[in-house]
């Protein structure tokens, strides 16, 4: 309960969020995953959810009724395909060397129009572009860059082969986007939590740059000859700057998506529009 009813815990939003919708979670297949030391399962379960949990690490799992399968979720979820409703994955993408690859088994699993709940540190919010800017890290000064001595959260071969890696591979809102959109999904709503008073500072400062800097991007681009149809670049171009110049996901602690399945992977890859010839006709 300590984390779950902090308001500065992204487990107390998920945990409203879930409440708020019930409806959603209600007699529905979800799966948590990672799910950690389950306090996500046991709220979606309270809920009336059908709750499959997989971990890394399902011994450090505890929660009475249900059980935690060992997974990694990189070389696959142990379901059939089309298997679930929802599929929440709550703190766990910043910590997937392949990313694109998780998302494409995030499809394989998750139901046509099902949802995909993601949360991760923001790291799209002015602090984070702050101090990637000052350090390459994600909290300056109060953590180090992603390194060996403080970014190997749990090795222990007693348990698994592999190794539990921290915050190496934080990811903003535009790559997350992308991510989804080449794995058939799309951004259905974004669920703000709380401000960074640190971004908040800044925001004043930095956003007529932010705005005007996107927009002339927005412009340049859209006047360049591009292989795609100008209707398809127009689309993709406006909701990148709209998301660029949001003013809650700059500020913002976390990011808090929910992605809808749009397509199966073989939809989204007969869609996709080449930039460059095959290599044998380059010279």
């Amino acid at each position: 309960m300590e984390y779950e009813d902090n308001t500065n815990s992204i487990k107390y939003h998920v945990k409203l969020f879930i409440r708020q919708n019930q409806q959603k979670f209600k007699n529905k297949v979800v799966i948590d995953a990672p799910a950690g030391a389950g306090v996500t399962s046991r709220i979606l379960k309270e809920t009336g959810a059908i709750v499959h949990a997989y971990d890394l690490f399902p011994e450090y799992f505890k929660v009475d009724g249900l059980t935690c399968e060992r997974a990694n979720i990189m070389e696959g979820i142990p379901v059939a395909d089309n298997f679930a409703d929802v599929l929440v994955c709550q703190e766990g993408i910043e910590h997937f060397s392949d990313q694109y690859r998780v998302f494409q088994e995030f499809n394989r699993v998750i139901k046509e129009d099902g949802s995909l709940l993601i949360t991760t540190p923001n790291y799209s919010n002015l602090q984070s572009r702050l101090s990637h800017f000052l350090f390459e890290t994600e909290y300056f000064p109060k953590m180090m860059p992603a390194n060996e001595a403080d970014s190997v959260w749990m090795a222990a071969p007693s348990l698994a082969s592999e190794i539990y890696l921290g915050h190496i591979f934080l990811i903003g809102i535009q790559r997350l986007r992308l991510l989804a959109k080449l794995c058939g999904f799309k951004i259905k709503r974004i669920i703000f939590t709380y401000p960074k008073t640190t971004s908040l500072v800044i925001l004043p400062f930095a956003y007529p740059f932010i705005w005007l800097a996107s927009w002339w991007t927005y412009r340049k681009s859209i006047r360049e000859p591009g292989s795609a149809p100008m209707v398809l670049r127009q689309q993709v171009y406006r909701e990148v700057m709209q998301l660029n110049t949001s003013a809650r996901i700059l500020v913002d602690k976390y990011l808090f998506v929910e992605f809808e399945k749009e397509a199966q992977l073989e939809a989204v890859r007969s869609s996709l529009h080449s930039q460059h010839r095959t290599f044998d006709r380059m010279s």
